[in-house]
């Protein structure tokens, strides 16, 4: 017999708390029932980054013999559950544009469970998720993306993916033994029945092979060691250049875009611009272009959804942040749109919809 996994997919330090408590609870649970785990974060880069998506670990066992294999691998494949905590990373997740964008199900095991917390439908995250050459089951937990920070705790979305954990995942904890934990170990007795509810509201969903979102998703591909140039070389990034018949669109580093962070994206109604520069003066990715007209338009591969540009916006209803998965419509036909494919720039409606 070996040991199971479970992969909790989160914001980084947004979200690092309720990570935490997740794959913790999923070990304190398995060993009320006499089993063994142990839990390890994997960072999408290193020290672990607002917004850029992390990973943490759950290893269960009955014996440390079965534990020992899943100690040194960098991070584990072939999960029971995955877990996640952002339905906008379902479109894909992206360290640092190290590895290149990856499907969020690319480490659950044929026949496990894709765990999203979400307002969404299962049908309606399959509008996003990337299609998996095998089956697997697609499971929602009723709720939106909370964040508890990474010393901060706040939130009560971990005893309800404890509970649906133990509905769609039974082989690895019960419900008593997170009804244990949560009255045992954390004093919260009070909190008893969102793990109940949970455990009975969970919404599945069998996924079949090849069912989702055709996706091709770029690799990064970089320059081998022995390709590269002599002594210590960071090359500059050019200077923009107007674009014929388009807008003034700033040169910026191809391997370092920023959009995996996001999860609102910022909408902006043109027939409200006065044109006043501080959302391109203040965005700190450099995130706008400037139109013929003298607008300020986005750059979605770069804009990491912080919501700068609308807090600097003087003009009410100008600027407005919207979820990332509520301002996109599910991909048509089964192919994938790219983040800079979305409607023409329109000066006289609204941008980023």
């Amino acid at each position: 017999m070996s040991a199971n996994s479970v992969e909790v997919a989160y914001r980084g330090v947004r979200q690092t708390s309720l990570a935490k408590r997740i794959s913790r609870g999923i070990v304190q649970s398995a060993r009320k029932e006499g089993k063994l785990g142990f839990t390890f974060g994997r960072y999408g880069d290193s020290p672990e980054r607002v917004g850029i998506p992390a990973r943490q670990f759950a290893v269960i066992g009955s014996s440390e013999t079965e534990l020992q294999p899943f100690m040194t691998p960098y991070e584990l494949d072939n999960n029971d559950v995955t877990v996640v905590l952002d339905d906008t990373l379902c479109r894909g997740t992206e360290s640092w544009a190290w590895h290149g964008f990856q499907p969020v199900n690319r480490l659950t095991r044929p026949g496990g469970v894709l765990l999203v917390l979400s307002k969404m439908s299962p049908g309606e995250l399959l509008g996003f998720i990337a299609q998996k050459g095998a089956e697997y089951n697609l499971a929602v937990v009723e709720g939106a993306a909370n964040w508890s920070t990474l010393w901060k705790y706040n939130d009560d979305s971990d005893f309800r993916i404890l509970g649906a954990i133990a509905r769609v995942a039974p082989h690895l904890i019960s419900l008593g033994s997170v009804e244990q934990v949560i009255v045992q170990d954390w004093k919260r007795g009070d909190k008893i029945d969102l793990a109940r509810q949970s455990y009975d509201q969970v919404k599945v969903r069998p996924v079949g092979a090849g069912e989702g979102v055709k996706q091709a998703l770029p690799v990064r591909s970089f320059p081998k060691l022995q390709e590269m140039k002599e002594a210590l070389v960071v090359p500059a990034v050019p200077a923009g250049e107007p674009v014929a018949g388009g807008p003034y669109r700033a040169e910026r580093n191809p391997n370092y875009r920023s959009h995996s962070a996001r999860t609102n994206r910022p909408v902006v109604d043109f027939a409200r611009c006065t044109r006043c520069s501080l959302c391109w003066l203040q965005c700190p990715d450099g995130a706008f272009n400037i139109t013929p007209d003298g607008f300020y338009d986005i750059d979605f591969e770069y804009c990491n959804g912080c919501g700068i540009c609308v807090a600097v916006c003087p003009v009410k209803g100008c600027m407005t942040m919207v979820p990332e998965l509520q301002s996109l419509s599910p991909f048509d036909n089964g192919e994938s749109r790219g983040i800079s494919e979305l409607s023409p720039f329109d000066k006289g409606g609204l941008r980023g919809i």
